[in-house]
């Protein structure tokens, strides 16, 4: 494959993004290590919906949220907050960092407990146990927010714990450029790429669309 042939397809994938006539609500995940984002840009690019991330699995809350989420609220993006699961703690120490960090707030889209396996966590819990766990942590997150929760659940999660079938709950799946068809039951939300460029912001970010 030639280099000008890479670097074509380079561009293409970076500045990719699901046809609006298919798919016409669409936003980004993102967190600390986006740096500082200009929301205003963001909107004018097309950003309808923000996921802000607030915490992760080990209780470390995300320096960047309380910024994020005020502002994409100034600029007029709709926001919601997500939370990093981790198969190395209990629900309830994952919960309490995201509860004392993310506000009550009703203009908030529902929270989103993300469920990838984190480099830093070696354990695997069986099925029973994980699937317990997710949902006292589902249950604590949703009596904080009064919203049901949405799962956000990569390929390989799913084929270990089978999240589709043993947690009732929206599913958001993840595929770059092909939507996914792993789970158990259909996906309402999709990160259709997590390289995609666009101003306003630092580095890729997870470009999200809403089923149709």
């Amino acid at each position: 494959m030639s280099t000008a042939l890479v670097t074509a397809l380079w561009l293409f994938a970076r500045g990719w993004a699901p046809d609006r006539a298919h798919y016409p609500t669409q936003g980004v995940s993102v967190g600390a290590g986006n740096g500082i984002i200009e929301w205003g840009t963001l909107a004018a690019q097309g950003t309808d919906f923000a996921y802000i991330r607030a915490a992760n699995g080990w209780g470390q809350r995300d320096p960047a949220f309380g910024t994020n989420w005020a502002e994409a609220r100034k600029a007029g993006v709709r926001y919601g907050a997500m939370l990093e699961f981790s198969l190395c703690r209990r629900a309830y120490e994952q919960a309490t960092p995201f509860i004392t960090t993310v506000p009550r707030d009703n203009a908030a889209l529902p929270p989103v407990i993300r469920l990838a396996f984190d480099p830093g966590c070696k354990v695997r819990p069986g099925r029973d146990k994980v699937l317990s766990e997710l949902n006292t942590l589902v249950n604590l997150i949703e009596s904080h927010s009064g919203k049901s929760a949405v799962l956000n659940v990569t390929k390989d999660f799913d084929a270990d714990y089978d999240i589709g079938s043993g947690v009732n709950r929206t599913l958001w799946l993840d595929g770059n450029f092909f939507p996914p068809d792993y789970a158990t039951r259909p996906w309402v939300m999709w990160t259709a790429s997590n390289m995609r460029h666009i101003d306003g912001v630092d580095g890729p970010v997870r470009w999200n669309v809403v089923a149709p």
